[in-house]
């Protein structure tokens, strides 16, 4: 059956997007996840697929496209990737999945270089929650500069760069959350950058939705700009709030747990 395109503007909603260094990147984290998945727990596993589910959302469905013409659209695609996305692939423990899909012969060596005092130590100081919390931070404010963002839609370079900058910032901030030093007990800090990130990002958009003035003149339009601010301020908050309480109850159980034990000893 033939799909009859929704069109937007000039843009089809039906249109997806192939850049094929993108699609590679996704056939090829896919392949080396199913390869290693059965070192991996089933609920990591379902994590891990949605959060590349998402990815594919973000990247390759007709929302790619619709960024070039939207701001609201471009706003929503970034809130996956940082939102969506990341947290749900940090879940899922890729790297250790993808060491798993590797032959024998070359496993052994990657995880004794990931074990090098200056590697281990260069992973420790990033992944420390307040400087993951900070270049997360750094990164969506300098990318909504009005001359920086307008330069993703000029070059596909500066829009591939700006898309790995959250990605990877996201991703950084989620591990440090989650997979923190300090285990389930950590989630009580963890909590607060959560709040502290939602807060300020939250204020961005508010910004954003309020201005008077187009920020971003190459997309031109008032209302799609108070839509994309709505969009980082409010779906984007809410979901920073689920993830808070999540970790929340995470760390009231472990304390209980922790707590039962010592009783019993």
């Amino acid at each position: 059956m033939r799909v009859i395109p929704f069109v937007v503007g000039h843009v089809e909603a039906t249109e997806w997007s192939w850049e094929p260094v993108t699609v590679a990147l996704l056939a090829l984290t896919f392949i080396l996840y199913t390869l290693g998945a059965r070192k991996a727990q089933r609920w990591q596993r379902v994590a891990f697929y949605a959060g590349w589910l998402s990815l594919v959302i973000a990247l390759v469905s007709p929302l790619d496209v619709l960024s070039e013409k939207f701001f609201s659209a471009h706003m929503a695609q970034h809130e996956v990737l940082m939102v969506v996305a990341a947290p749900l692939l940090v879940l899922g423990r890729p790297l250790a999945v993808f060491l798993w899909a590797m032959p024998a012969r070359a496993r052994l060596p990657l995880a004794s270089w990931t074990r090098r005092a200056p590697v281990a130590a260069a992973w420790r100081a990033i992944t420390i929650p307040l400087v993951a919390t900070l270049v997360h931070g750094i990164a969506l404010w300098t990318w909504h500069l009005p001359s920086l963002y307008q330069a993703t839609l000029r070059s596909d370079a500066i829009h591939a760069l700006q898309h790995c900058s959250f990605l990877f910032s996201a991703t950084l901030f989620w591990w440090a959350l989650i997979h923190g030093r300090w285990g389930r007990l950590g989630y009580g800090a963890a909590i607060g950058y959560i709040f502290v990130t939602a807060a300020h990002s939250g204020a961005l958009g508010a910004l954003i939705t309020f201005s008077p003035n187009v920020l971003y003149p190459i997309y031109g339009d008032i209302d799609d700009q108070q839509l994309a601010g709505l969009i980082m301020w409010i779906p984007a908050g809410t979901l920073m709030t689920v993830a808070a309480v999540a970790m929340m109850v995470a760390w009231l159980k472990e304390a209980e747990r922790r707590i039962a034990l010592k009783e019993k000893s």
